[in-house]
């Protein structure tokens, strides 16, 4: 799969390359646009997963790219200056997802782009079944239950959402950084060895013999993947 792309539409150089540099660390491409016409064609042409937009441009009204950009159905976070309370409340009700005020952390607008994008890829995801059987044990994601071998094992919530998270995407290899992500939320700013304590406690309660793990396995060097072995008919 290509890596997601973000359009970012401002007309001062220093912030676009400020963005580029933030975003391409975490492997997003970058397209860039000093105004809202060129930003359109940009959006039209390439039909990015995410826009950041500065709502003071000069040519087209921020406001108005919103609403376009709205109806192409891509995501929006508005840059605003901190005194412009009304842009932003308008520029929510025409459906923009988020905004970050000036000057802004690279760190907090990366993490709403994650943010943003988990949300919309949640919507726009297929559903999922309610249940995961598999030959040891059966996860309720409704119900929020753990059933090993018929009996139901407490299952402390992160410990259930690390384990749904793997089981959910089966042979997917996750970094111990998108597990704290995913699991923990972006705002987790925490010790990568935490998620190596959770899989200990996971594999205890649903392994057969956790020395040697048949489903969360550890792919040496990067994170962990799920093998879902053969589900029951």
């Amino acid at each position: 799969m290509s890596a997601r792309q973000v359009l970012v539409i401002d007309d001062e150089e220093n912030i676009r390359e400020l963005c580029r540099l933030y975003l391409e660390q975490e492997g997003y491409q970058v397209l860039e646009a000093a105004d809202g016409l060129e930003g359109l064609e940009k959006a039209r042409q390439h039909r990015p997963s995410l826009v950041i937009l500065d709502l003071m441009l000069p040519g087209r009204s921020g406001l108005e790219v919103v609403r376009d950009l709205v109806a192409l159905d891509i995501p929006v976070i508005m840059l605003t200056a901190r005194t412009d309370e009304v842009d932003r409340i308008l520029g929510l009700e025409l459906g923009a997802d988020d905004y970050v005020t000036k000057p802004f952390s690279p760190r907090e607008l990366v993490a709403r782009v994650k943010a943003v994008l988990r949300r919309t890829e949640r919507a726009q995801a297929p559903p999922r079944p309610e249940r995961l059987e598999f030959p040891d044990f059966t996860i309720d994601l409704a119900a929020r239950v753990l059933e090993v071998r018929g009996q139901v094992v407490d299952c402390p919530p992160k410990e259930f959402d690390l384990l749904a998270t793997l089981a959910q995407n089966p042979h997917r290899v996750f970094s111990r950084e998108q597990l704290l992500e995913k699991v923990w939320d972006y705002r987790y700013y925490g010790d990568l060895r935490t998620v190596d304590v959770h899989i200990q406690r996971v594999r205890k309660k649903i392994e057969p013999n956790p020395e040697e793990p048949r489903y969360i396995k550890t792919v040496w060097g990067v994170g962990y993947r799920f093998e879902p072995g053969t589900p029951r008919s």
